[in-house]
């Protein structure tokens, strides 16, 4: 199944409904609203009907945490899908999870040294062999598809990441890879976003990425879950810049597996439901491998086979802050 969240106008502005994805019907299926048809047809009241898919189908994590339990719900919900359905063309999208925690890895070998040849000019350090490292990153930014990224005035490096994000199912904690896959609901695209001339001066701080990636995290189109996806391996992908092809890719050179990385994650930690873990950029799946940056107004496309395309355009004009810190004199200039 492929689930998603879109907007719709109500009584009092935008609100989220949680969809199932049916892209070879060219539509989508409003699973509160489906479900609550199908309680009418086995003679529930509308008043109670309409409760009962709210709380099921209220909010897509919190129905990710149900398990089996929401999954039986919507295949019960399709079943009036004809009558809850929209055109997958006109709808719009939102990120297709909220995340109560995004992690975001490094597992893919060839963007590991596509990454560290061209930006650090030098072979990858041996920390990224001796574990799958990863930083944290802000819930508050996440697109979905369709939608407008911001492109800060701070960086005129802009750059797309091409990943799989693995959305957790069920909590966890000191996982071994045997058991990890257990714990995810789906994959989806997740695109972390980059400035990577603000990266290379957030580096040396020490404290991981700031504003060079906390600016936009893209999510989507849709959730993928497990049962129909035979192998993660070996899935292809392709990035696209205003419809030219940039490079094409796939699932491979490993790192450290799906199956570690989340293991990882887990160990002295708790992963939960709706939790997002980004794979790390495969191989070529970001500008900077091939020293080409994103321009205001350009449209990004990250297809992953499997799952489909994440469409986003650049805005316009660049965002300015209406303030920023002045650097401090350094105590210590001149001083070996």
């Amino acid at each position: 199944m492929k689930l998603s969240r879109i907007a719709v106008s109500g009584p009092d502005g935008e609100e989220i409904r949680v969809v199932a994805v049916e892209p070879e019907a060219g539509r989508v299926v409003d699973l509160r609203k489906a479900y609550a048809l199908a309680l009418q047809r086995r003679h529930a009241t509308v008043r109670s009907s309409r409760a009962i898919a709210e709380v099921i189908f209220g909010d897509l994590t919190r129905g990710i945490a149900g398990g089996d339990a929401f999954l039986d719900a919507a295949h019960v919900a399709l079943a009036a899908a004809d009558d809850a359905s929209l055109d997958l063309e006109s709808v719009s999208f939102r990120a297709a999870v909220e995340p109560p925690v995004i992690r975001d890895g490094l597992t893919f070998g060839t963007h590991i040294e596509n990454y560290f040849k061209n930006v650090v000019k030098s072979d990858p350090v041996r920390a990224v062999y001796e574990r799958p490292g990863y930083f944290k990153g802000s819930t508050a930014t996440t697109y979905g598809s369709g939608q407008t990224i911001p492109y800060p005035d701070i960086s005129d490096k802009l750059d797309y990441e091409l990943e799989i994000g693995y959305i957790i199912g069920r909590p966890g904690r000191n996982l071994t890879p045997d058991e990890a896959m257990d714990h995810v609901f789906g994959i989806t695209i997740f695109n972390d976003w980059s400035l990577r001339d603000v990266q290379a001066l957030e580096s040396p701080i020490g404290m991981g990425a700031q504003h060079s990636k906390d600016f936009a995290y893209g999510i989507g189109p849709w959730i993928t879950t497990l049962d129909e996806i035979s192998s993660i391996e070996g899935l292809k992908g392709q990035v696209r810049v205003n419809g030219e092809v940039w490079s094409d890719t796939r699932v491979e050179n490993f790192v450290y597996t799906p199956e570690e990385l989340v293991a990882y994650v887990s160990i002295f930690d708790g992963l939960q439901p709706g939790d997002l873990i980004g794979s790390g950029t495969m191989g070529f799946g970001a500008g900077v491998e091939l020293n080409r940056f994103l321009k205001p107004g350009d449209v990004v496309e990250l297809e992953l086979e499997s799952v489909g395309t994440l469409r986003n355009p650049i805005a316009q004009e660049k965002e300015v802050p209406a303030w920023w810190p002045e650097p401090r004199p350094y105590p210590f200039e001149g001083q070996e």
